[in-house]
């Protein structure tokens, strides 16, 4: 039908033309912008997807940062726990020196050089954050991503907790001395080291009270206990319980040369062991020992000599006067006069004692029963009682004039060597939990460096799925633009062959 109102061919060739006009803009956003999907509308399920994988790519993207921070942080403390573990290395050749009967040097010198490395060790624990409670000194996290809950996203580094702290207090070595000499209990002869043994088992705590002389010369005590458990300890846990509860006062717990529990310090003290009437299941110490209360002992090969004052602990003192004159190696001489009256007590006395006789280098303490005042040196000196019987008052310490020289206290042979085979074994331990630390350290590096692997792995597929739903295939959008170019140019001539359509009804008009 031929109309004048309606031109139909037209309209067709106006649609046409709309529609190659928008395949060719979007062919050609597609070839500008490399996307297939450049809006919802062009494909709203696979922008969807899309998306989603492109979420995973930057979470997993920064997460291989958080991974390559959490390996250089995890580095910064191997390099710390390689140097700790150097300094370990020297402070063991000096503990190897002193523990030598042939060495002719001071051993003195050597534990300055110690003390100072044991307190570099914990410097430099504290550096890294690895002390006990420091920053790092936790279950670290680092979140990686890629994964469908924060737990897998995760990866664990657990350096928590005293075990892995390298501290020197945390590695067992606080209170250890290289300085000479060394403290059995009279009549234990229990050895230790059996190869499994446990120790402190059952019911019954094994406790140790010390009486000693701190730095400024003050007589202090002290009590370490083992508590029980179920387990036992090891040999290395039991004497790192007792080391850390003997924390500050400058005494370790060890073993001797024959396996025998030993106390060390480069000061005078005495020691009980305290379960005088209980049996201790797997006890640190020879039971037929320990039950006669007969355990005492001095450290650093110090001379000693005790007066007996009465039965009981800190016993009373009887009223009156005491002369005491001591001579040192050296020839000094001094005397000390103690007045007292009825109740002052043996802590009274040494006190006295002390702050008379701490220039001279010898200490008075109580001593490991508690029935009387021990006193000791490094060097050798004697001590006279000059209360004599011509005295009109009671002698103080309830005996008869007399004359005593020093005696050396009965201490595990040899003496000169045992504070640093006790070193060596404290240092052996450190070595052993320094080394399980650099384990967990190096587990970390490569569990995160695992984690990255992985990681890359995931942003390269998702990064390859994001492509194939969104990224625009050029060879076939070229293709496209030359279609919509041809398909455009072909409805523009057809819309103006359409448009002459009506001009065909003037003809037939003409000859009306």
């Amino acid at each position: 039908m031929i109309s004048l109102q309606t031109n139909v061919d037209s309209m067709n060739a106006q649609s046409n033309l709309n529609i190659n006009n928008r395949f060719q803009s979007n062919t050609i956003q597609q070839l500008t912008s490399g996307f297939r999907i450049n809006k919802s509308g062009d494909d709203a399920a696979g922008l969807a997807i899309a998306n989603g994988y492109r979420d995973n790519i930057a979470e997993l993207t920064q997460g291989v940062s958080n991974a390559n921070d959490g390996i250089s942080q995890l580095q910064i403390i191997d390099g710390g726990l390689s140097n700790i573990s150097t300094i370990l290395d020297r402070m063991k050749t000096l503990a190897t020196q002193s523990a030598s009967g042939t060495f002719t040097g001071s051993r003195a010198t050597l534990d300055q050089e110690y003390q100072q490395l044991m307190s570099e060790i914990t410097r430099q624990a504290t550096n890294i954050n690895l002390n006990n409670g420091g920053t790092f000194n936790q279950n670290l996290s680092v979140y990686i991503g890629g994964a469908s809950t924060s737990t897998n996203a995760t990866v664990h580094v657990d350096l928590s907790g005293g075990a892995n702290a390298v501290d020197a207090t945390s590695l067992g070595l606080n209170g250890t001395s290289v300085a000479a000499g060394g403290g059995g209990l009279t009549g234990n002869a229990l050895n230790v080291t059996t190869a499994g043994a446990t120790f402190v088992k059952g019911a019954t705590d094994q406790t140790f009270t010390f009486n000693y002389v701190d730095s400024s010369g003050t007589a202090q005590s002290k009590t370490a206990t083992l508590t029980h458990s179920s387990t036992g300890y090891t040999l290395n846990q039991a004497l790192a319980s007792l080391n850390q509860s003997l924390s500050g006062t400058g005494i370790t717990a060890g073993v001797d040369s024959n396996g025998h529990l030993q106390f060390s310090s480069a000061g005078a003290f005495t020691v009980k062991d305290s379960n005088a009437t209980t049996a201790v299941t797997n006890s640190l110490t020879d039971y037929s020992a320990y039950v006669a209360a007969s355990g005492t002992g001095a450290g650093n090969g110090f001379n000693n000599t005790n007066y007996s004052i009465a039965s009981s602990a800190n016993p009373a003192l009887t009223a009156g006067t005491e002369k005491l004159s001591f001579t040192t190696a050296a020839g000094a001489n001094v005397s000390v006069t103690l007045t007292s009256t009825t109740g002052d007590t043996a802590a009274h006395a040494v006190t006295a004692l002390n702050t008379a006789l701490a220039s001279y280098g010898i200490y008075a303490l109580a001593n490991a029963s508690g029935t009387g005042i021990s006193f000791q040196s490094a060097g050798a000196f004697s001590v006279t009682d000059a209360t004599d019987s011509s005295f009109a008052g009671t002698d103080v310490f309830g005996g008869t004039a007399a004359s005593q020289a020093a005696t050396n206290e009965a201490v595990t042979a040899p003496t000169s060597s045992n504070g640093g085979s006790t070193a060596i074994a404290a240092i052996n331990a450190a070595i052993q939990a320094l080394g399980l630390v650099q384990g967990a350290v190096g587990a970390g590096e490569n569990k995160l460096q695992y984690a990255i692997n992985l990681a890359q792995s995931q942003i390269s597929n998702f990064s390859t799925a994001e492509s194939q739903i969104r990224d625009a295939d050029i060879a076939a959008d070229a293709a496209n633009l030359t279609k919509a170019q041809v398909l455009q140019q072909s409805s523009i001539a057809a819309m103006a062959q359409a448009n002459a359509e009506p001009q065909a009804v003037l003809k037939l008009l003409q000859n009306l």
